[in-house]
C-alpha cells in the first residue's frame, strides 16, 4: 500500500495505516494543507471559494466529504461539482471566479487508488513552488481553522455538464455543421468512470450516434484503467462488430483520449494530438506546437510540414502549458493522449479532443484508419521497472547519461537519449513508486527491443 506526496498533490490507496496510505486523516491533512495555503495567498479577501469535483472511484464520495468539510472548517466557501472530469473543474474555476479547485481523482491507477490534484485561480495546475509550500503546511499542520461563525458554506452545483459541452461546441475551430452532417457512428468505453457522463452527452449534441461500453460510472473498473493496447480488447472487438467510424477510450477523469480505428486497430494515444493537432495548424495555417520529451516525434514531423515550431518540455501538465505560454503555442499536449487548446483553456480535455478529432474527420471524408495512415509512422512501447528503497534513482540516471554521452542527451527531465532513428526516455515517475521506460522506432519490434535492452543494462546496475 502507497501513499505518494509530490508537488502535483497527493495519492495513494485507500485505506490503511495515516501517513502510509491515502486514509481520511491523511485526506484531511493535506486539503487543509491546500486550504491554508490559499487563506496565505488572499491575506486581503474576506472569503475564499474553492471548486471541487471528482471521477466515479468508490472512494470519491467519501474523500469529497472529507475535503469539502474540512474546507469549509478553514472558512473557505465549496462549489462541489459532484460526478465531473479534471478538465470540467478546470473549466470551473475562473468561471466560478474561485480562488483555486480540488479534483479527487488518481487518474489512470487502479480503483483502490485515490487522489488530490490540486489547480490555481486560473484552473491550472500549481506550480513546483507552491506544491512545494502545501507539503511544508502539511508536515507542520500549520492550520488555523474558523470560528462557528466564519464557517464556509458549501453548494452543489450540477450545471456543468452543460456548461462544459455548451463551451466545447462554441470553439471557432469546432465545426459543429460539419460533424453534425457526417452522421457518425462510435464506440465509447468510459471505464465506468464519468467520462461516461460526459462523452455520449457531447456526442448527443454533436448528432453522433453513440454506442457505449462500460459508461455506467459506478467506479467498478472493468479493466485496468489506463488506456493501453492490452487493455483494449472489448471496445476493439465492438467497433469491428457494431461497424463504427471509430472508438472512442477515456480514463477515469476524461483528461485522457485514445481512439480506435474501424477495423479495431490502435490509432494509438500518442497519434491522438498529432490529428487534432495536424487539423488546428490546417485551419490556422500554421502555428507552434509543444508536447513532453516521452512523446511521439510525429508531432514534430506535422508541426514541421505546416511551417510552424516544435518544442519538448519535461513530462508533467505544468510543464507542457509553461512551455506553451513561453512559446505562443496554438496546440500541445502530452502523448498520452492529453490534449491542452489554449483556445478553450490550459489542461488537457478530452472533450475538447473528440470535438476537434470529429471536426478533422468530417472535413478530410476519409476513415480513420486512411487517417492514421496519412501521418508518420512512429511505434512506441512503454514499459516500467518497479522501484525498491534501496535503488538511488538519482545515480541510476546518471549513470546511464554518462554512458550514453556521446549520443544527444537531454536529462531536463530523467535521462531521454536521442539516436538517430529511435529514442529512450527513463524517468521516475511522479505518480508511481516506478521508473517509466518510454522508447520509440520506426517498428514495434525496434522499439521493444530497445526498451528490452536498457531495461536489462539497468537491472544489471541496480543488482
Amino acid at each position: 500500500m502507497t501513499l505518494i506526496k509530490s508537488i502535483s498533490g497527493i495519492r495513494g490507496t485507500i485505506g490503511g495505516k495515516t501517513s502510509d496510505n491515502l486514509t481520511p486523516i491523511d485526506a484531511v491533512k493535506f486539503a487543509a494543507a491546500y486550504g491554508t495555503f490559499l487563506k496565505k495567498r488572499n491575506l486581503s479577501k474576506t472569503k475564499l471559494t474553492v471548486v471541487i469535483g471528482r471521477d466515479a472511484r468508490i472512494s470519491g464520495n467519501m474523500i469529497s466529504s472529507l475535503v469539502a468539510n474540512t474546507l469549509v472548517g478553514l472558512g473557505i466557501n465549496v462549489v462541489d461539482l459532484g460526478l465531473s472530469t479534471t478538465p470540467t473543474v478546470e473549466v470551473a474555476v475562473p468561471l466560478e471566479k474561485a480562488d483555486g479547485g480540488i479534483i479527487l481523482t488518481a487518474s489512470h491507477n487502479p480503483k483502490q487508488w485515490n487522489a488530490l490534484k490540486l489547480l490555481n485561480a486560473k484552473g491550472e495546475f500549481l506550480n513546483g513552488a507552491d506544491g512545494e509550500k502545501i507539503l511544508e503546511l502539511a508536515e507542520n499542520e500549520s492550520f488555523e481553522f474558523a470560528e462557528v461563525d466564519d464557517l464556509g458554506i458549501y453548494t452543489n452545483d450540477n450545471s456543468y455538464l452543460e456548461k462544459h459541452i455548451n463551451e466545447v461546441l462554441n470553439l471557432e475551430l469546432v465545426d459543429v455543421d460539419a460533424i453534425r452532417k457526417s452522421n457518425f457512428k462510435v464506440v465509447v468505453d468510459a471505464v465506468n468512470s464519468t467520462g461516461g457522463i460526459f462523452i455520449p452527452a457531447l456526442l448527443k449534441e454533436l448528432n453522433v450516434e453513440c454506442v457505449e461500453l462500460y459508461c455506467t460510472p459506478n467506479g467498478q473498473f472493468s479493466h485496468n484503467p489506463e488506456p493501453l493496447k492490452e487493455h483494449l480488447g472489448d471496445i476493439s472487438a465492438l467497433v469491428v462488430k457494431e461497424k463504427a467510424d471509430f472508438g472512442i477510450v477515456v480514463d477515469p477523469d476524461v483528461d485522457r483520449l485514445a481512439l480506435i480505428s474501424e477495423d479495431g486497430s490502435m490509432f494509438g494515444e500518442e497519434y491522438t494530438l498529432v490529428a487534432c493537432a495536424d487539423y488546428v495548424l490546417g485551419r490556422l495555417g500554421g502555428g507552434n506546437t509543444v508536447s513532453n520529451l516521452s512523446s511521439s516525434r510525429a508531432l514534430r514531423d506535422v508541426t514541421n510540414q505546416h511551417g510552424g515550431t516544435y518544442t519538448a518540455s519535461a513530462v508533467g501538465e505544468v510543464n507542457v502549458v509553461e512551455k506553451m505560454k513561453e512559446t505562443n503555442t496554438v496546440i500541445g499536449g502530452e502523448g498520452n493522449g492529453g490534449i491542452i487548446y489554449p483556445a478553450s483553456h490550459y489542461g488537457r480535455d478530452s472533450l475538447v479532443g473528440v470535438a476537434l478529432f470529429l471536426s478533422h474527420l468530417a472535413h478530410k471524408k476519409i476513415s480513420c484508419k486512411q487517417l492514421r495512415d496519412s501521418y508518420p509512422s512512429y511505434f512506441m512501447s512503454k514499459n516500467k521497472i518497479q522501484l525498491t528503497p534501496d535503488i538511488d534513482v538519482d545515480i541510476l540516471l546518471e549513470t546511464m547519461a554518462y554512458t550514453y554521452q556521446n549520443e544527444d542527451v537531454n536529462t531536463i527531465d530523467g535521462v531521454k537519449i536521442d539516436f538517430y532513428n529511435e529514442w529512450i526516455h527513463l524517468r521516475k515517475s511522479n505518480t508511481e513508486p516506478i521508473i517509466r521506460i518510454y522508447t520509440e522506432a520506426t517498428t514495434q519490434e525496434a522499439a521493444d527491443a530497445l526498451a528490452m535492452r536498457f531495461i536489462n543494462e539497468i537491472k544489471q546496475i541496480i543488482t
